[in-house]
């Protein structure tokens, strides 16, 4: 069994209590963790623009159920390593991050959960390292495999004369230009917007399109916060981002043609592993994504349950923690009997 690297000693969370800091080697640099409870490993990876923290309701939950509860900070965010180059970030180094975190850890194998991003990241850690990653839950962003369509053509043709908003982040610094003189200003209105209690009224513009000249956070919805985010919890969420700045998270989307490339061996592929998939009716990625949902009879054959959850927008986790956490320990000990 590996062994785990040398690292400081774990450190107790102040902002998520009866979970521990710890920061692990992996090949390149270091990750940041989150750690609760003893068990199967369980690994949690986040979206954008978001960190370890976004787990903070699962991490005691899962722990609870018999669980050793994982939640990282992407490299790029949070307290892990942030490399300068943009095509560090692309998914085979997020998944060889994730292989590290678990071998420093001291396992050999691991369920993996994502949500956003995390999703897809979570996809292909199963994918490419089944020995590693033996059963997959994906939050919000359902599982579509490899297709000939390069993303940045795709993505150009969605909006019209508007702009999408993976489109927008493209070009390095553009959008840092409209996050940095007001971090917390924008995630909170980025949250608001894509949250089931706060998002536009149906036939509103949509945040996710830009018009020409104008800025994402434009189309913000302003007001109060969701019912599920605290201004705590903001400060903390926003804390991260003045620190490190948005840059390694938004390399994130200027890899998806780099990704489409370094993925084309695998057109078309399947995950066999136990699968879970969760996704809010009022996210635009559950309606976006319909049909890769309808799909999956053919594309996760190893698919246990998919869940829709009524009113619910893309922060899913933290929208419903207590359905999402239920339904996360009752997959859990299906594959974990």
């Amino acid at each position: 069994m590996p062994q785990p690297a040398p690292a400081p000693s774990a450190t107790p969370s102040a902002t998520v209590p009866g979970a521990v800091h710890r920061l692990v080697d992996v090949p390149g640099g270091r990750i940041h963790l989150l750690e609760q409870g003893t068990g199967p490993l369980v690994l949690m990876i986040h979206g954008f623009p978001e960190t370890s923290y976004s787990w903070r309701h699962q991490l005691s939950a899962l722990a609870a159920a018999g669980f050793r509860a994982v939640a990282v900070d992407v490299r790029g965010y949070g307290r892990s390593f942030a490399p300068g180059p943009v095509d560090a970030y692309r998914m085979t180094a997020l998944v060889s991050d994730n292989v590290g975190v678990v071998h420093a850890l001291g396992e050999e194998t691991a369920t993996v959960i994502g949500h956003d991003w995390g999703s897809p990241i979570a996809a292909n850690s199963v994918l490419m390292r089944p020995d590693v990653f033996t059963a997959v839950a994906m939050l919000s962003v359902p599982y579509a495999p490899w297709n000939a369509i390069r993303p940045t053509d795709g993505f150009a043709g969605i909006g019209g004369s508007e702009e999408f908003y993976v489109s927008y982040f493209q070009q390095p610094g553009r959008a840092e230009a409209e996050i940095e003189p007001d971090v917390r200003g924008w995630l909170a209105g980025f949250y608001t917007s894509l949250s089931g209690d706060t998002m536009p009224p149906p036939g509103a513009d949509s945040p996710f399109f830009v018009p020409a000249g104008a800025a994402m956070r434009d189309r913000f919805t302003g007001g109060s916060l969701p019912s599920w985010l605290t201004e705590t919890e903001l400060d903390v969420h926003s804390a991260e981002f003045e620190r490190t700045g948005p840059t390694g998270a938004l390399n994130r989307y200027r890899n998806v043609d780099r990704d489409w490339e370094d993925l084309s061996v695998w057109d078309g592929a399947h995950l066999t592993c136990p699968a879970l998939f969760i996704g809010g009716a009022l996210d635009s990625s559950t309606v976006w994504m319909a049909d890769a949902i309808a799909e999956f009879p053919t594309t996760l054959p190893g698919l246990v349950s998919s869940h829709i959850l009524d009113g619910c927008g893309h922060w899913i986790q933290q929208e419903r923690p207590e359905e999402v956490n239920e339904l996360l320990t009752k997959w859990l000990h299906t594959v974990h009997p």
